[in-house]
């Protein structure tokens, strides 16, 4: 046995090679192409530190950082039929279902929860746009009409996420009736009285946008976002126009009155929480975590003969004896 050959060298070369590094500890800044750190990132909520650029965040990710200590519990889904067209391209459909939940590590997507935000109860549903480009499906649909009976139920606003790419072509026609059923769930909303708000992410188009993304009694954007029903690639192969500049962008439509809010994803909360109250004609919410003192009565001001104890009748008559 050579000593030297099976101990030494290995030892040698286990403290000199190189390390391997995991490729998810660093992204690079779509925008401005600054590389972040993961850690840094997760806690700026997925917003460039250099650019402020929004980058996607996952639905579990967006409502951990909603919800009141990030406690949440999600809503059940009734489960669609799992391939009703037989579709098959250069995959089937049921294989890239798979792909996309191991890829995600979600069913679908949509995730619905219901939960507190600043004290205030609500239920919240989000679409995943990793999962298959969040686009639109029986299932994005049940989700919407469990999330809408749910919030009707509990007698809660309903606060959406949208964040797709319109609907699934796998399912077909199928696909595209989901327009008119999560129109009838937000109608549901409405003659309950509930309130309805709508948070539009990059990106928001399709049929989604012809349907429950643009029924909001509150429409919010994050910055940048490109929100539209036909993207400004085909509007302009189609007319042979070059479009104005930030077409079909947040602060493009926010000018041109489509929406009512363009707001920065770490302001969202506390915005949500003053318009969800508001609506709900709740007072503000109290910033800190411990209920509110009760007022107390102001003490009088008191003069130093005041605060001098008083004299017994007997004491008073004695001295009034003595002095005369």
């Amino acid at each position: 046995m050579n000593w030297i050959t099976n101990y030494v060298r290995p030892k040698i070369n286990s403290l000199f090679s190189r390390r391997d590094v995991p490729e998810n500890l660093w992204t690079k800044c779509p925008e401005c192409g600054t590389m972040l750190f993961h850690r840094e990132l997760a806690d700026n909520l997925n917003v460039c530190t250099n650019c402020d650029h929004h980058m996607a965040i996952t639905p579990r990710a967006r409502f951990t950082a909603l919800f009141d200590g990030g406690i949440f519990t999600e809503v059940k889904v009734p489960e669609p039929l799992a391939d009703p067209l037989q579709f098959r391209d250069q995959k089937k459909y049921p294989d890239r279902m798979k792909a996309a939940q191991k890829a995600t590590g979600e069913k679908e997507a949509m995730l619905v929860a219901e939960g507190e935000i600043a004290r205030t109860p609500i239920v919240c549903a989000a679409q995943d746009f990793s999962f298959m480009g969040g686009s639109m499906g029986m299932y994005v649909g049940n989700a919407i009409v469990a999330a809408a009976e749910r919030a009707v139920a509990l007698k809660r606003p309903l606060v959406l996420f949208s964040a797709a790419g319109g609907a699934r072509m796998q399912e077909g026609i199928l696909s595209l009736m989901q327009m008119p059923r999560t129109t009838v769930a937000v109608q549901m909303l409405k003659e309950a009285g509930l309130p309805y708000i709508v948070v539009l992410t990059h990106p928001t188009t399709g049929g989604v946008t012809a349907s429950y993304a643009m029924l909001g009694d509150v429409q919010i954007a994050e910055p940048n976002a490109l929100i539209c029903f036909a993207g400004p690639r085909v509007i302009e192969q189609t007319i042979r126009e070059k479009l104005p500049e930030g077409f079909q962008r947040a602060e493009y439509l926010l000018d041109h009155g489509m929406l009512d809010r363009v707001t920065h994803r770490k302001a969202l909360r506390d915005e949500l929480v003053a318009i969800l109250r508001m609506l709900t004609n709740q007072p503000p919410a109290i910033t800190a975590d411990l209920p509110a003192p009760e007022p107390q009565e102001t003490p009088e001001e008191t003069t130093p003969e005041a605060e001098a104890p008083a004299e017994s009748a007997p004491a008073q008559a004695q001295a009034e004896d003595a002095k005369a």
